[in-house]
């Protein structure tokens, strides 16, 4: 070999890092970058379809292949819809998806086209995975309130949709370049991470601090096995409702935040006795 022979990666070492990157560009989002928007109405009930925005797709590509790792060109159609090429650098290719997205029905016609573009991005990152397990997602039909044009209750996403403990896969060119390149898979609550065993005492500031917080503990509940991921949040949001309050936690201030604080300590005091229970009884 001479010495400025480089070394050919074995295809069984490239296969895997493909893969690797592939399925962190595939993994489930943090719930709370996933919304909702009613596909069909009847009454006061509405099938919720899951999105991500664009932003968010950026992200995920900036996280698991770098900003150099991807590339976008977009080319405008007469119909006012949106061409999205969409190059990423996997393994030592760049591959190559595209798809159209079309325009909204908003009146300005800057924001239609606009939409079109994110229209054009998601659809092609699909083909890539990102996000393709959405539209893999269960009907879901919620109470919904036709004059707010809201859901009563945020919907709910099943467990398989939910994200996995993060998990580091050394990226191309590691070894070669001396650095640590990693593929972020999926990042677990900052809660849980801590090892966080109770909520801090001190109230949430806001309805955002209320909403981050209580999935924060809920995914501690879930990893200790207490309860199913989302059922800390299903039941205060459904104890706010019946109370009087909106189905957005992030909207919520005041007394509101009080009886979320209350009711999630009452939710974890009952699965806490039922899992004692349990052990009692086994």
């Amino acid at each position: 070999m001479h010495d400025n022979d480089k070394p050919i990666t074995p295809l069984a070492e490239v296969s895997a890092e493909v893969d690797a990157l592939m399925q962190a560009l595939a993994a489930p989002f943090d719930p709370r970058e996933v919304k909702f928007k009613p596909a069909v109405v009847n009454g006061h009930r509405a099938m919720a379809m899951a999105y991500i925005d664009a932003r968010v797709i950026q992200d995920r590509l900036d996280e698991v292949l770098g900003g150099a790792g991807w590339q976008d060109e977009y080319e405008c159609l007469p119909d006012g819809s949106v061409v999205c090429r969409l190059r990423l650098r996997l393994g030592s290719e760049w591959i190559t998806k595209m798809d159209v997205g079309g325009p909204s029905e908003q009146p300005d016609e800057g924001d239609r086209r606009k939409a079109a573009f994110s229209d054009a991005l998601k659809r092609a990152a699909v083909k890539f995975g990102i996000g393709r397990y959405l539209y893999r997602l269960p009907a879901q039909w919620v109470d919904y309130d036709p004059q707010k044009r809201t859901f009563v209750r945020p919907p709910q996403l099943p467990a398989h949709a939910l994200p996995k403990p993060a998990k580091n896969v050394a990226g191309p060119g590691t070894k070669e370049k001396g650095q640590p390149a990693t593929v972020r898979v999926a990042k677990e609550p900052p809660a849980a991470e801590n090892g966080e065993k109770k909520p801090t005492s001190a109230l949430p500031a806001n309805g955002a601090e209320l909403q981050r917080r209580l999935y924060n503990y809920d995914a501690v509940l879930a990893k200790q096995g207490l309860c199913q991921p989302g059922e800390l949040v299903k039941h205060v949001v459904q104890a706010g409702v019946k109370a009087g309050y909106e189905g957005d936690l992030s909207n919520w201030s005041g007394n509101a935040v009080v009886l979320a604080v209350e009711e999630t300590k009452g939710f974890e005091n009952r699965m806490r006795q039922k899992s004692g229970d349990r052990k009692e009884v086994a």
